[in-house]
């Protein structure tokens, strides 16, 4: 008959184990602050609108989250200008200089999706189709449209090809906090 004797020493096996937890949180650390690093990288080389002074760029992730505070604070934003791209949507009570820059946002688990977007103006509107997608940096008036309304007067516009990714965008999360009339 083989009999083993184990022997624990408690205060080895402590700081053993002490080590072990330290080297984890120091390798967990590691990873989240190269992603956190690295993430905001990539955030910049994604903008598809050219940064100018002045102008915010609004991308898929914080579209819906921007489109509701702006509503929701209209007076707050008159005069700020933005850059964002979408397609373009009519319906039949819109003027002819005017149609929403458009996402469909994903409102459940099946991909069923609603359009939202903004009301812009553009004096050329009726030469770009519905449907195609365009890029646009535009400054945000108060109008209206079935009441008060943000309307964005299209500065510049330009058509581009429909985005292989972030085509589309989500509903707005709690977790965004409007600020003081700044995008």
């Amino acid at each position: 008959m083989f009999v083993c004797n184990v022997k624990v020493n408690g205060s080895k096996l402590f700081k053993n184990f002490f080590i072990g937890v330290i080297i984890l949180l120091i390798l967990i650390l590691g990873i989240v602050m190269y992603r956190v690093f690295s993430g905001a990288n990539d955030s910049t080389k994604n903008q598809k609108c050219i940064p100018q002074k002045g102008v915010s760029q609004i991308s898929a992730q914080n579209y819906t989250n921007i489109l509701k505070t702006v509503h929701e604070n209209i007076d707050s934003y008159i005069g700020k200008k933005i850059c964002f791209t979408g397609y373009v949507y009519r319906v039949l009570d819109l003027q002819d200089n005017q149609f929403v820059l458009a996402r469909d946002m994903i409102v459940n688990s099946i991909s069923q999706t609603v359009v939202v977007g903004f009301l812009c103006e553009y004096d050329s509107a009726k030469d770009f189709e519905d449907n195609s997608w365009v890029e646009i940096t535009g400054e945000i008036l108060k109008g209206d449209y079935h009441g008060d309304m943000p309307i964005l007067n299209i500065i510049d516009i330009k058509k581009i090809d429909k985005p292989s990714q972030e085509e589309y965008v989500y509903p707005p999360d709690d977790s965004y906090i409007p600020t003081a009339g700044i995008l």
